[in-house]
């Protein structure tokens, strides 16, 4: 496994940390008509793709959601409990997959934001600097599946029912610290509209 080293911040900041990523992938993407978002195309790549590679540094990639060909070999697939239960739950199976081996940081995005990559780069810089969880803030908002979290906190998820359990509530007893990120980086997908910000067009469009 390949592991990116980030300055020396000591046992409380990342420092030389092993970081582990969680992709959600697995959501019913409704509100684009069932297709599902990780397979839209933008820039050549599947959105998918495109979170995936923007994670080459991390120790282990769990992928959370249904079979995709367009899984590196690396990845680690698991489902959530209930399939479609929401990212609650989602990160909740990603948390107990880790358990056995988890790295002190976990990067958790969610696959739906193309621009991601450039949103990476503050995350590390914002928990070296604090030592705490931290969620990306863009566009006047916290986003937390764009989020750099101490294992230490989200191990607690594991304990929590999280069946239609809103990312606010599970992580209500995390402290995190918002770090600002550049604009649009956590921009997503969801509607068709969104989509064709980036270029892809709704299957039939103008036919």
């Amino acid at each position: 496994m390949s592991t990116t080293h980030y300055g020396s911040g000591g046992p409380s900041g990342p420092g030389e940390c092993l970081f582990d990523a969680v992709v959600l992938s697995g959501g019913r993407s409704s509100r684009l008509g069932g297709v599902p978002k990780s397979t839209l195309i933008v820039g050549g790549s599947s959105l998918l793709e495109r979170t995936c590679r923007a994670l080459d540094g991390a120790r282990r990639l769990v992928v959370v959601g249904g079979p995709s060909s367009d899984l590196p070999s690396r990845a680690e697939l698991v489902r959530e409990d209930p399939p479609f239960g929401g990212p609650a739950a989602a990160v909740s199976a990603a948390v107990v997959h880790l358990m056995t081996d988890p790295a002190p940081w976990v990067l958790v995005l969610a696959c739906d934001m193309p621009r991601i990559s450039d949103a990476l780069p503050a995350l590390m810089s914002g928990a070296l600097a604090t030592g705490a969880s931290v969620l990306a803030h863009d566009g006047g908002r916290d986003q937390p599946l764009a989020a750099l979290y101490r294992w230490a906190d989200l191990a607690t998820v594991e304990k929590q029912e999280v069946r239609n359990l809103s990312m606010r509530s599970l992580l209500a007893r995390v402290t995190w610290s918002p770090v600002e990120v550049p604009a649009g980086s956590t921009t997503d997908i969801d509607t068709w509209a969104d989509a064709r910000q980036f270029g892809v067009e709704e299957p039939g469009a103008g036919r």
